[in-house]
């Protein structure tokens, strides 16, 4: 069996999210994949087929909001409108797919856990599970009062001419790239009973390889058919990454 606490401590964001995709097809944990996959589906590909069609709308009155004289930049400013709208909106219906999914997200994580360090998994059963959700809601609140405040200063930024569509656009792409590495890594940490402040902490101390894997899932999450499976990856992906890197110092604490 394997035991990813034996692989090296210092894989970057590309590979584990490679190691998450082979990770959702391992026996005993594709039945704890199938929740959060239908959650992901049914939520992100219809928000995500009705913003593809708004876009048309939206883009020309992004762009009128560019001064005439910097109208010779419109050639970079239309894409860079367009990647600013998808930014906002995946990670808008990533949040809410991820807040209903979340109690599916966190056993898939701890059953996975269980399997890469050969431990034996609790006996997680509907009553358990029920029983643990106002808990697990509650740390989901935690995350959407942290990224609240941050998001409406970025958002701010889009009525600013030229930097509302020239850097609005990149912050908020690096400030999405962290919220989806602590989104997804929060929740082997979180079955841990490890506080929030201590899990962007430590989260800190690999800051880079961090924003690289939450860069690539942001980005995986615009492309369609991709994004519909792309929860379950990133959460087996965290998952390998918190046995790797964070279990050892932080996993002191039983699950659930």
């Amino acid at each position: 069996m394997l035991n990813l606490t034996k692989s090296p401590k210092n894989l970057s964001g590309f590979q584990y999210l490679v190691q998450g995709c082979r990770l959702i097809t391992r026996p005993g944990i594709k039945r704890f994949v199938l929740l959060p996959l239908l959650a992901n589906i049914l939520l992100l590909g219809g928000s995500f087929w009705w913003l593809y069609q708004q876009l048309e709308n939206w883009i020309p009155s992004i762009l009128n909001k560019v001064p005439d004289w910097m109208q010779w930049l419109s050639y970079i400013v239309w894409p860079l409108a367009v990647i600013s709208v998808l930014l906002i909106f995946t990670y808008l219906f990533s949040t809410i797919a991820n807040f209903i999914a979340a109690p599916f997200n966190g056993l898939l994580a701890e059953k996975l856990e269980a399997d890469l360090t050969g431990t034996s998994a609790p006996d997680t059963g509907v009553k358990e599970l029920v029983k643990d959700v106002p808990r697990i809601l509650k740390r989901e609140l935690v995350k959407l009062l942290y990224y609240i405040p941050r998001a409406l200063v970025l958002l701010l930024l889009y009525f600013i001419p030229v930097i509302g569509q020239t850097v609005a656009p990149v912050l908020w792409f690096i400030f999405s790239a962290w919220m989806l590495s602590i989104q997804y890594c929060d929740y082997p940490f979180d079955n841990h009973k490890v506080s929030f402040p201590t899990m962007r902490s430590a989260l800190r101390q690999n800051k880079m390889n961090n924003l690289q894997f939450g860069a690539l899932v942001s980005i995986l999450t615009m492309i369609p058919i991709v994004n519909l499976v792309i929860m379950p990856i990133a959460v087996c992906a965290a998952t390998a990454m918190w046995v790797d890197r964070y279990r050892d110092q932080h996993g002191f604490r039983i699950i659930k």
